[in-house]
């Protein structure tokens, strides 16, 4: 190889050899920042709020007339079973009575006070099956008559809530921790006046289609 080849060959190695240095030098160009986040408006809904005491519903004089109806045709129903289990607690009283008198009876055997006690204890049985059984009949049918009557009740208070902007009813009845509500904002009194207006206390109750 000549001289000249030689020198040509070098220049060129050169340039390569500068070529990948200056690849590797990092770039001292500023880099471009992301546009700043733009901030979220969020519009608050106003609220309204309202408080009412559902117990004041069963009142016998000045809650709603329906449920007053509701629980005489109730109590109505279960009275011949609770003058039975009225009157066996009764005649269960005056048979402890005898046992007790029987024990300081001269002469009494103890064959004859154990037959009484025997009698006594079948009795107290039978009033208990009796009573346990009445109560979940009772039970049972108040559910059947309430029920219905509980939810429309509800649907009446939605439509009153809606009727004046309340978006929001909390019953103190129910929710524990309620230490003062202003009268301002307590509604009983007249939803439980609005109720009674619009739904006789004799009327039957609607079912919601």
């Amino acid at each position: 190889m000549n001289k000249t080849t030689l020198t040509t060959a070098f220049v060129f190695a050169a340039c390569l050899s500068g070529s990948g240095i200056f690849a590797q030098t990092p770039s001292t160009q500023p880099r471009p920042q992301p546009p700043a986040a733009q901030p979220t408006v969020v519009n608050v809904p106003v609220s309204k709020l309202a408080v009412i005491f559902s117990a004041a519903f069963q009142d016998p004089k000045n809650g709603i007339a329906r449920f007053t109806v509701t629980l005489s045709k109730l109590n109505g129903e279960f009275q011949k079973i609770q003058d039975d289990l009225t009157q066996t607690a009764q005649r269960l009283k005056g048979l402890q009575e005898e046992i007790t008198k029987l024990q300081q009876t001269p002469g009494a055997t103890p064959a004859q006070i154990q037959a009484k006690i025997d009698t006594l204890d079948q009795q107290k049985k039978d009033y208990q099956r009796k009573g346990e059984d009445a109560q979940r009949e009772y039970q049972r049918r108040r559910t059947a008559l309430f029920t219905p009557l509980q939810e429309d009740v509800g649907r009446a208070l939605d439509a009153f809530a809606k009727a004046r902007n309340i978006t929001m009813v909390i019953d103190a009845s129910q929710v524990e921790g309620i230490l003062y509500a202003d009268a301002v904002i307590d509604v009983t009194r007249l939803f439980i006046s609005e109720y009674n207006s619009k739904n006789p206390a004799t009327a039957a109750v609607t079912p919601p289609k």
